[in-house]
């Protein structure tokens, strides 16, 4: 009996993103089937972020395609956002909010039910641990339980697909290793990219790696394919070597 071909849940063709003469990203090609957790790995100024955001129907490309699930963040939208939970760098965020606020708000704007959204809210509220803040203004919250809140918000609607750019930058030692857990025990039924630059990262949670460079697609395999050669800190540094910006920051 054929083992069924994993779906594709994030498929990127040839970005490219220009911001007036600077190319951002260019020729960036990789997809991602059913359950596979990948870190989007690079130096700051790589082209994470411009990638993410692609995907995530944020920016428009200047050149290429980017599917959701199937659904091409552009012709189709609303249909890939329907299956995308996106957490950005910073944010989405109010402050003047409390978390039952801001989600009462996505839950609206994304069209959930009374119904629907009370089941998704029981759900989050205790897969993320935000129980105890609830009722505190997000302005009042602790960089950790801002990132709770915000993973929340990104698993409201169940989607197939969670992208996460940069989730534990300014996280302490132990909100960072609580964060790991969450994105592992999330795996188990999502499809999830995460952007990172720190190493770290990489050995915690991904069974796979892409690493850009310059806009530039570098390397795409298993972690243990990347350490072959060296520890993971050495390869990193042989492939982005003299990396940084050129002309401008890559976001």
């Amino acid at each position: 009996m054929e083992t069924p071909t994993p779906r594709i849940m994030i498929e990127s063709k040839a970005l490219t993103k220009y911001f007036g003469p600077f190319v951002a990203i260019k020729n960036v090609t990789f997809s991602i089937p059913e359950g596979q957790i990948v870190a989007f790995l690079g130096p700051n100024g790589a082209g994470k972020s411009t990638t993410m955001k692609i995907l995530s129907g944020y920016l428009a490309q200047s050149a290429g395609s980017a599917t959701i699930a199937g659904f091409d963040v552009t012709r189709e939208r609303l249909e890939a956002s329907k299956r995308l939970g996106y957490l950005p760098e910073n944010g989405p965020l109010y402050n003047d909010m409390t978390p039952v606020e801001l989600l009462r708000f996505f839950g609206e704007a994304r069209c959930l039910t009374r119904e629907r959204f009370d089941e998704r809210f029981a759900v989050v509220v205790e897969q993320c641990a935000i129980r105890e803040v609830l009722e505190k203004p997000i302005g009042k919250l602790s960089r950790g339980y801002r990132q709770r809140v915000g993973l929340a918000q990104a698993l409201l609607h169940d989607p197939e697909v969670l992208i996460m750019d940069e989730p534990t930058a300014g996280l302490d030692p132990n909100q960072i290793r609580d964060f790991r857990e969450y994105i592992k025990v999330l795996g188990l039924r999502k499809t999830i990219l995460i952007s990172t630059h720190i190493l770290q990262e990489v050995d915690a949670v991904a069974n796979r790696v892409l690493l850009i460079h310059e806009g530039q697609l570098v390397f795409d395999g298993k972690p243990a394919e990347l350490e072959e050669e060296g520890s993971l800190e050495r390869q990193f540094y042989r492939l982005t070597s003299g990396a940084g910006p050129k002309g401008g920051d890559r976001r």
